[in-house]
């Protein structure tokens, strides 16, 4: 019997071109992650108001244009090898004049969104988290906290983070420890939002195949990204390994 074909796709990845911690190219990520056996990623870098390298005060649309071209130069690599590379980004929410040392440090994973959307919205870096929410609905996006509870130097442990209100969490990220992930899977199910798994991968020797969502059916658009992000049909890939069943999940990242 002919085994039926298991779709993966990383949904939290960073490029040298933008993100200013990444080491690796959008391109050499995409060869990365299909010798890993995956059929896609979502190009996620941070946002102009996170750890990106362009300065504060360029303006807003050139800045916006190294996230294009890094999703182009990644899904060009894509076609030539019948990889899926889809556009996202991982914004900074924190409120208040930007700072060196990040603000809070509390990031959003956003999916089913373009350059030309945020170009067309240079306020968006100002919006609070629920006008930031509003607006990428606004346009069939969805919006899911990145490692919500990772303790580290640069993010203030003191304000908790928001996950009323959004679609979905990162419930395993491989760069978090397992009580990380933990606490973000039971508050996640506390609010029925839908579950993502992410590797946070910067580089093409580090998290590359532990992470990411599994499907039954190829996922080529973003509108059917975010239909089966909604519809929650994505099984969670923990630690390399796809969490068949919900009750798999909690042992999985103990272990992870």
């Amino acid at each position: 019997m002919e085994q039926k074909k298991i779709y993966r796709y990383e949904m939290h990845v960073h490029s040298s071109e933008v993100s200013d911690c990444a080491k690796s190219p959008a391109a050499e990520m995409v060869r990365a992650f299909a010798a890993a056996g995956y059929d896609g990623f979502v190009l996620t870098d941070h946002s102009v108001r996170g750890n990106c390298w362009m300065p504060r005060e360029m303006p807003w649309a050139e800045s916006i244009g190294y996230y294009r071209d890094a999703y182009l130069r990644a899904k060009e690599a894509g076609d030539a090898i019948g990889f899926t590379v889809l556009f996202g980004w991982e914004h900074h929410y924190a409120s208040g004049k930007w700072e060196k040392v990040y603000g809070h440090g509390k990031e959003v994973l956003t999916y089913g969104i373009t350059p030309e959307f945020l170009i067309a919205h240079p306020e968006i870096g100002d919006c609070s988290l629920e006008e930031y929410v509003a607006l990428v609905h606004s346009v069939g996006g969805f919006v899911a906290h990145a490692h919500p509870y990772r303790a580290r130097r640069y993010i203030d442990m003191s304000i908790p983070p928001v996950l009323a209100g959004l679609d979905g969490v990162e419930i395993y990220n491989a760069s978090n420890s397992p009580e990380e992930n933990l606490s973000a899977y039971r508050k996640a199910r506390e609010l029925g939002l839908s579950l993502v798994s992410g590797s946070d991968s910067h580089r093409t020797d580090i998290n590359i195949g532990l992470s990411g969502l599994a499907f039954d059916r190829p996922i080529t658009t973003n509108d059917e990204l975010v239909a089966a992000l909604r519809a929650k049909i994505g099984r969670p890939i923990i630690g390399g390994k796809i969490a068949e069943t919900d009750d798999m999940i909690v042992p999985m990242i103990a272990e992870a």
